[in-house]
């Protein structure tokens, strides 16, 4: 975490304070990712895969693993916020970098959308006199304000907000393994599935889906310019929240299907609250709740301040209009105007689904991931030419599956999330064309000198 000596740094106008270690970087992509989002999507992909979530959740793993190391990578040959936009920018030039932010804005953009949404069917779930709008506009002005306050606030809140959701998982892991136990429930059958569904297209599918859970590791390349030591601390810290989140998305989702054997839910939306309930009543049940709701703040918290960051890097490079994203306020030294935009954007959670924003933010997270795999590649390989010895591995084979791996998910997401993301990437190329006057003008990308 971090000190209150390091609290009281001071920052320089128009730059980000360094004052995150690997703790606090860690704790921001855990938090971002969310412990209890395994429920997020918990009915949906359940019903997906006929029971095997935990199998569509291995798959997601490795997937990540591949990508999550040319995210490492990438952080250390530029150590900048901006995440894929900037590795792709520097890798390949800055149009095909603005198309690569482009996606990944979809997903980052639609990450806090999706948080304010659960937050309103649990919050209203639990208490149903008050609308799901309600709590979606109370919930944005609270993360709204710890954002424009600064990173510091975010770092704070984000160990408190695990702390909660840390008790919750040990407590019903404890109590779900007691509950299977009673009833000789199969180990196995979370693997097995119940027979509903057959093949493996439903698990890449399903897992497509899963891709959401694991955006913790990008947004920790998103504070490159607020760590201490980034070359360091950000490869080190990108990988162990993909490790550590991916074991407790595995173990959270056997110990579930083991504990409730069952795909039927009154609603898929909010199954976890039915598991909870058979797991350990209602005091369970109210705990859950409140470490859910805390996790989704969290995330809501964290996904705002790293898609604040990725418009401010945009704007900062003139590839989005300057005057009014590529500035710092100079009181907070947060990109405040982002975040209000951001804030805006985000009461769109009003009127979509859950299905719908699991499906686009995956489809963007997916590309943003394929062109960074490609940027290793492109980086080390090809423009350094550190091909002798095992750099023919790490260099080249390592990215080129997690390369594959991205691709295969992404054309495993459902027909109409194409249509959805194909229209959002033809925003982006107008936006291009107008920013370069048809080429005539070379895209703006980020002065490394300055």
């Amino acid at each position: 975490m971090v000190s209150p000596t390091e609290a009281t740094a001071r920052v320089t106008e128009g730059r980000f304070k360094r004052v995150l270690g690997v703790p606090s970087l860690v704790l921001f992509g855990l938090v971002y990712m969310v412990p209890l989002t395994v429920f997020t999507t918990y009915g949906i992909v359940t019903q997906l895969t006929g029971g095997r979530l935990v199998d569509s959740y291995i798959i997601t793993l490795v997937a990540m693993i591949f990508t999550a190391r040319s995210y490492a990578r990438m952080s250390v040959a530029y150590p900048y916020s901006g995440s894929a936009y900037i590795y792709t920018q520097q890798s390949f030039g800055g149009a095909v970098g603005f198309l690569a932010g482009w996606a990944l804005l979809l997903d980052y953009l639609f990450l806090p959308m999706i948080n304010y949404l659960i937050l309103g069917l649990y919050l209203n779930n639990a208490f149903p006199a008050v609308a799901n709008w309600i709590w979606i506009v109370l919930a944005i002005l609270v993360v709204t304000v710890l954002n424009i306050i600064g990173i510091i606030s975010v770092a704070r809140a984000n160990f408190v907000i695990i702390l909660m959701q840390t008790v919750f998982i040990v407590i019903f892991v404890a109590m779900g393994i007691a509950t299977a136990t009673g009833h000789g429930v199969d180990p196995l059958l979370p693997f097995r599935g119940d027979g509903s569904v057959q093949g493996f297209g439903s698990l890449f599918q399903g897992a497509a889906i899963l891709c959401l859970s694991f955006l913790g590791f990008d947004s920790v390349s998103t504070l490159s310019e607020e760590a201490k030591d980034a070359k360091r601390s950000v490869p080190r810290a990108i990988m162990i929240v993909t490790i550590a989140a991916g074991l407790i998305f595995i173990l959270i989702s056997f110990v579930a299907q083991i504990a409730f054997p069952s795909n039927t839910f009154h609603s898929a939306d909010t199954a976890s609250v039915e598991v909870v309930a058979a797991v350990g009543g209602q005091w369970l049940s109210v705990l859950f709740i409140a470490g859910f709701i805390a996790g989704g703040l969290g995330s809501a918290l964290t996904s705002q301040a790293s898609v604040a960051r990725i418009l401010f890097a945009m704007g900062r490079d003139g590839v989005l209009p300057r005057a009014v994203f590529g500035h710092l306020n100079k009181r907070f030294g947060t990109p405040v105007v982002a975040i209000l935009i951001v804030s805006v954007v985000s009461l769109l959670a009003i009127v979509f689904d859950l299905l719908t924003l699991s499906n686009m933010i995956s489809f963007g997270a997916l590309i943003a991931f394929s062109f960074v795999n490609l940027s290793v590649m492109k980086h080390y390989w090809f423009d350094r030419k550190e091909r002798s010895g095992a750099a023919w591995l790490t260099n080249l084979v390592l990215p080129l599956v997690g390369f594959a791996l991205t691709v295969w998910l992404w054309t495993s997401l459902a027909p109409v999330t194409f249509a959805i993301g194909l229209s959002w990437l033809a925003v982006g190329v107008i936006i291009l064309l107008i920013v370069t006057r048809f080429f005539r003008r070379p895209t703006p990308t980020l002065d490394l000198s300055e």
